[in-house]
C-alpha cells in the first residue's frame, strides 16, 4: 500500500530515540509498502548532508519541510491563550499544514502514519485512515521534569504538562489506531479506552550491535544525548552522587558519558575521573571500550534504547527501576537499583566480580536477542495498517 509518515524530525542521523524509532519502523514497512517520508525541520536545526540519501534508499519519495521562524514564532504566541502545547505549536505552521495537506492529495496514501502528538494538527483531520504513534507520554515526562526544575520553571512545566494531557486525550478520537512503546506509558495516557493502544516495541539491529572484542578503557558507560534533560540529570547523578562513593573503593575508577550535543551542565562534570565524548560518528565503541554500561535514569518516560544496544553488545547493564520496567527483562538480565547507594553497590559488584558481570552479561544478551527485534516489532505496525 502507499503509506504517508510524517515526523517532526529528520530521522537521521540516528542520535535520538524517536528518529530511531521511525528510521527503523520505515526501513521494516518499505519492505511491503511504499513510504512516502514528510519530515518537518525547524528552523534552527542543521540538515545532515547524508539524511537525504540515506532514506531515500528505501523510501519511495522523501519531502523535507524546513519550517518558518517567524511563522513558529506566531503559533508559540498564540498558544500562549489557547490549549495548544508549546510542544506542538513549536512544530506547527500555517505553510507547512498547506503543503502536508497537498502532498496528502498528491500522493492518496491509503494510510497515514504520524509519529508523535506534536506533527498531529498536520494530518489529525484528513479522511485517509490513519494511526498516531504516541511513543511515550509527553504529558507524564513534562510532569517529571517539574518535580526536578528550579522554583521559576516549575510553574511552565506544569502547565505545558496539563495542556499536553488534554491534547493526547483529545486526539484518539482523531485517529483509528493508536500506538505507544509500553504499557507503562500507556497507563498514563489520560482517556478512558486508554487499553486499546497497541504496544509496539522497540528493537535493535542486531547485524550493527554485536558483542566486540576491544581494549577496555572505561569502567563505566552512560550514552545518550547529553542535551536532553533526563540524560543531563541521569550524568549529574551518576558522576556528583555516584562516583564519590565508588571512588572510595576504586579510587581511578574511570567513566564515559557518551554522547551528542553535551549540555554546559554535563561539560562542567569533565574531570581526570570523567570523560565528555560528544559525537561519536560510531557509538558502538563507546559501549565495547567499558567494563559496564549503566542508566541511572530519574526523569522521562518511553523506553530506553541505550539499554537494548547495551545489551545486544553482551554488556552487563545496571538501571534504575525507572529505566528497567519499560523492558521488563527477568531477574538478573538487569541489575537495579534506584538511590545512589544501590547503584554504587551493584557498580562494584559487577566490577570486582568477573563471574557476575558474565552472568548479567549472557542473561541480557540472550534476552535482548529473543525479544527486540526490529521486524518482529514492526510486524504488529504492519497487520494495524491493514485492519482499517
Amino acid at each position: 500500500m502507499k503509506l504517508f509518515i510524517i515526523t517532526s524530525r529528520i530521522p537521521f542521523p540516528l542520535d535520538k530515540g524517536d528518529k530511531l524509532r521511525i528510521y527503523h519502523q520505515m526501513k521494516s514497512l518499505a519492505k511491503d509498502h511504499d513510504v512516502y517520508l514528510c519530515a518537518l525541520q525547524l528552523p534552527f536545526s542543521k540538515q545532515n548532508p547524508a539524511a537525504y540519501q540515506e532514506l531515500k534508499a528505501f523510501c519511495k519519495e522523501v519531502f523535507i519541510l524546513k519550517l518558518s521562524a517567524l511563522q513558529i514564532l506566531l503559533s508559540l504566541t498564540k498558544a500562549l491563550a489557547t490549549k495548544t502545547p508549546f510542544q506542538t505549536a513549536l512544530f506547527t505552521t500555517k505553510t507547512a499544514k498547506k503543503t502536508v495537506h497537498n502532498l496528502v492529495q498528491k500522493v492518496k496514501p491509503e494510510h497515514i502514519y504520524c509519529q508523535l502528538t506534536r506533527a498531529a494538527e498536520y494530518v489529525k483531520n484528513a479522511k485517509e485512515p490513519k494511526t498516531i504513534d504516541y511513543m511515550d507520554v509527553f504529558s507524564k515526562g513534562m510532569e517529571r521534569r517539574a518535580h526536578k526544575a528550579p522554583l521559576y520553571l516549575k510553574w511552565l512545566y506544569l502547565w505545558e504538562a496539563s495542556k499536553q494531557r488534554d491534547y493526547e486525550r483529545s486526539l484518539f478520537r482523531k485517529f483509528n489506531n493508536h500506538t505507544i512503546i509500553t504499557k507503562e506509558d500507556r497507563a498514563f495516557v489520560n482517556h478512558p479506552k486508554n487499553l486499546e493502544i497497541k504496544i509496539i516495541k522497540n528493537g535493535v539491529d542486531f547485524a550493527h550491535f554485536k558483542p566486540q572484542k576491544t581494549e577496555i578503557k572505561y569502567d563505566i558507560v552512560f550514552v545518550g544525548n547529553m542535551g536532553y534533560a533526563p540524560n543531563i540529570d541521569a550524568a549529574e547523578f551518576l558522576c556528583k552522587d555516584l562516583l564519590p562513593i565508588l571512588q572510595k573503593e576504586i579510587p581511578k575508577i574511570k567513566i564515559l558519558l557518551a554522547g551528542t550535543q553535551p549540555s554546559k551542565a554535563v561539560l562542567k562534570l569533565q574531570s581526570n575521573s570523567v570523560t565528555v565524548s560528544g559525537w561519536m560518528q560510531d557509538i558502538r565503541k563507546a559501549y565495547a571500550s567499558s567494563t559496564l554500561f549503566i542508566a541511572p535514569m530519574r526523569i522521562g518516560t518511553g523506553l530506553q534504547n541505550k539499554l537494548l544496544e547495551a545489551m545486544a553488545m553482551n554488556k552487563p547493564c545496571i538501571s534504575t527501576s525507572l529505566a528497567a520496567n519499560p523492558i521488563n527483562a527477568p531477574e538478573q538480565a538487569i541489575l537495579v537499583g534506584n538511590t545512589k547507594e544501590e547503584l554504587a553497590a551493584l557498580c562494584l559488584k559487577l566490577l570486582q566480580n568477573e563471574a557476575k558481570r558474565t552472568q548479567v552479561s549472557t542473561n541480557g544478551h540472550e534476552f535482548v536477542k529473543n525479544t527486540f527485534e526490529w521486524s518482529k516489532t514492526t510486524e504488529k505496525l504492519n497487520k494495524l495498517f491493514y485492519s482499517n
